[in-house]
């Protein structure tokens, strides 16, 4: 229980009223009318007011001394987070010779609709143009077949899925003497319309790349910047182009004894109502080109070389950057000194409490962008200790660069980002096909004031599972939850599963979109790793997305839209499922709960418009394969390291 916060003085205004009319037969016998029209009682209530309002800021000091003890204490708030974007850069035209974006490269938005925010590439990006070396065949084992001959000496056409009958699973492999990572290709396909049955817009295929631990997804775009589509060969079966961007992950991989960068086209089980191919499609031949290339990058502004001020000699010296909040720094982004015999770098650290007297340490607040230098502390024997080399008088302390921005302003539309703010040569345009995510604001100081004690009790330490879990969403500031999952036996790790903060509408939500990135995983790795109990190991992951689908049979109120009540139906639905909106409190559907037909009844009943709600039937979903399996049941069970991610529900209103 917290200590209890004394009330410096409690007098209402009524009190200060009551008590100054009783004042009046000792002080000023002679005034009788103490009525409320009477002049001098309306003083005494205008006094009584202000008098009211002393009081308020006199009880605020207790709340004042409490932010001071939690600085005391060291107690920092979260710093902004800066919104990541991929940017999708376009050549004029297709080039012999590789094509350098370098990192840093501011692009901005149009402007055209609120302020500008300016997002700048976080690496280099080569794009270079591919060289086909090699293409196979495979059935859905092992078995590979050599179909690089017939295809690059147009010798035979090739049949893409090689079982008879075709099999989901069956593949379509083509292979590059380098690495495509990141780069937007175009794949002109000569194909023979063989593969008929299928939906042009929407064959079930997906195509992927080898990243180095498995196959993820390559992104086909409905449209290419000129609005034309992005896959014209109504999968595989006539002439036409795809646009693929390859994701910034392709490593090489030995299949059917060759060794090439690979990337696949993989048959899928076709949906329910979907057609599947009759016959396997056929290719004459392929030509593959980069037209672009895709690429990480924040919302952010760089600065160089900014002098944060001349140093006094003095000890405990604070220097104030000209922006904020400063972004996570990088290796190059160092705080200089600079005096007559040259110009040296100094090293960041976290506080000062391991800073022997002669090293050249600073602490940079991220939030309010300033740096700090040792301070000269008195011991209790009465000596004094300098922590940290003071810089010289009249130094010049800079900094040789930084990072500023971050905040929820950064998380940005899709198609919003098209202005390059630097001359590239051969590069046309450039756009973000998805919106940017993971942009946060700086923790307020009223959260923080609620944080300080659960931080303060448990420490920095992370012992018990809810330390865990506390300590996983300080890492990063794209999470949205967390599980801790004990050990079941002696030495086994503790499995630590973590769903991303997702800004996509929760009908829109996809099963690869929950995928952590490297550089979460990085991050909470290495958080976890400086408070970790020694000898624990760590297993970082995400938990298991059980797809279900409902089915749900309802009846309109006379006079209401079917569509409308459907639709709302539908939403409240999508909503109450998910992992990050969904369950009783609207903060993620909880783990261990299971889904029983009763609380949606009384969702679907509660909708604006629903009369009656007839019957709810739980289908569990392949969210893979895109596929219901068994049978309609009326409760789901959920297993301790599972999360509910609904999808294709069905609702009938009459």
């Amino acid at each position: 229980m917290s200590l209890p916060v004394p009330n410096l003085d409690d007098r209402r205004f009524q009190d200060l009223v009551d008590e100054a009319k009783r004042l009046i037969p000792t002080y000023c016998p002679e005034w009788t009318n103490h009525n409320v029209s009477d002049p001098g009682v309306a003083l005494i209530e205008l006094f009584a007011w202000m008098t009211e309002m002393s009081v308020y800021r006199i009880n605020q000091v207790p709340d004042a001394f409490y932010t001071h003890m939690l600085n005391l204490l060291g107690f920092e708030r979260f710093p902004a987070a800066a919104a990541q974007a991929d940017l999708t850069f376009w050549l004029s035209a297709p080039q012999p010779n590789p094509v350098l974006v370098p990192a840093d490269t501011p692009v901005g938005t149009s402007g055209e609709v609120g302020q500008l925010r300016v997002f700048s590439t976080s690496e280099d990006l080569v794009i270079r143009q591919p060289e086909l070396v090699g293409a196979l065949t495979a059935t859905g084992g092992d078995t590979y077949t050599d179909a690089w001959e017939d295809l690059s000496l147009n010798l035979a056409p090739v049949s893409c899925f090689a079982s008879d009958p075709i099999t989901p699973g069956d593949c379509f492999y083509l292979g590059f003497r380098d690495s495509v990572a990141g780069n937007a290709l175009r794949v002109s396909i000569a194909a023979i319309a063989h593969g008929i049955g299928v939906i042009p817009d929407e064959p079930p295929l997906i195509w992927e790349v080898w990243q180095g631990e498995g196959w993820i997804p390559i992104s086909v775009p409905k449209r290419d910047r000129s609005g034309a589509p992005g896959d014209t060969t109504g999968g595989l079966n006539r002439d036409g182009t795809i646009l693929m961007l390859v994701p910034n992950a392709h490593e090489p991989l030995t299949l059917g004894a060759h060794r090439a960068y690979w990337i696949r086209a993989r048959l899928l089980p076709t949906a329910p109502g979907q057609p599947a191919y009759r016959r396997s499609p056929q290719i004459q031949n392929a030509q593959v080109v980069s037209v672009g290339g895709t690429v990480r990058a924040e919302h952010s502004n760089l600065v160089a070389d900014e002098m944060a001020g001349v140093s006094t000699g003095k000890p405990d010296q604070v220097f104030a950057l000209a922006n904020r909040p400063i972004l996570p720094r990088r290796g190059d982004e160092v705080v200089t000194v600079t005096t007559g015999s040259g110009t040296e770098e100094w090293e960041e650290v976290d506080s000062f409490i391991k800073t022997g007297p002669d090293d050249r340490h600073y602490v940079l607040d991220s939030s309010t962008g300033e740096v700090r230098f040792g301070p000269l502390i008195r011991y209790p024997d009465g000596s004094l200790h300098q922590h940290g080399i003071v810089p010289p008088e009249h130094a010049r302390v800079s900094i040789t660069e930084y990072r500023w921005g971050g905040g929820s302003i950064g998380n940005v539309g899709s198609s919003t980002l098209s202005s390059v703010r630097a001359s590239i040569p051969y590069i046309d345009s450039v756009t973000n096909i998805q919106p940017a995510t993971g942009g946060v604001d700086p923790e307020s100081i009223e959260n923080a004031k609620l944080r300080g004690p659960h931080s303060i009790r448990s420490g920095a330490r992370a012992v018990t599972a809810s330390d865990f879990e506390r300590l996983t969403g300080e890492a990063d500031a794209g999470i949205a939850r967390s599980r801790c999952l004990a050990p079941v036996e002696s030495g086994d790790p503790i499995r630590l599963l973590v769903v991303p903060q997702i800004e996509e509408p929760a009908e829109m939500l996809q099963i690869d979109d929950f995928a952590l990135p490297d550089e979460m995983v990085a991050n909470i790795g290495d958080y976890l790793d400086e408070r970790r109990i020694l000898g624990s190991k760590i297993e970082i992951g995400t938990p298991f997305y059980q797809g279900v689908t409902i089915a749900a049979l309802m009846a309109a109120r006379p006079g209401r839209p079917v569509n409308l009540v459907r639709d709302r139906a539908m939403a409240a639905l999508y909503r109450y499922l998910n992992p990050l909106t969904g369950g009783p409190d609207g903060q993620g559907w909880p783990f261990d709960a299971d889904l029983n037909a009763a609380t949606v009844f009384q969702l679907l009943e509660a909708i604006d418009g629903v009369e009656r709600v007839d019957e709810v039937l739980f289908f569990e979903y392949d969210l893979r394969n895109h596929v219901r399996v068994g049978f309609g049941k009326e409760l789901v069970k959920l297993g301790d390291d599972s999360l509910f991610l609904s999808t294709n529900h069905q609702v009938v209103v009459r």
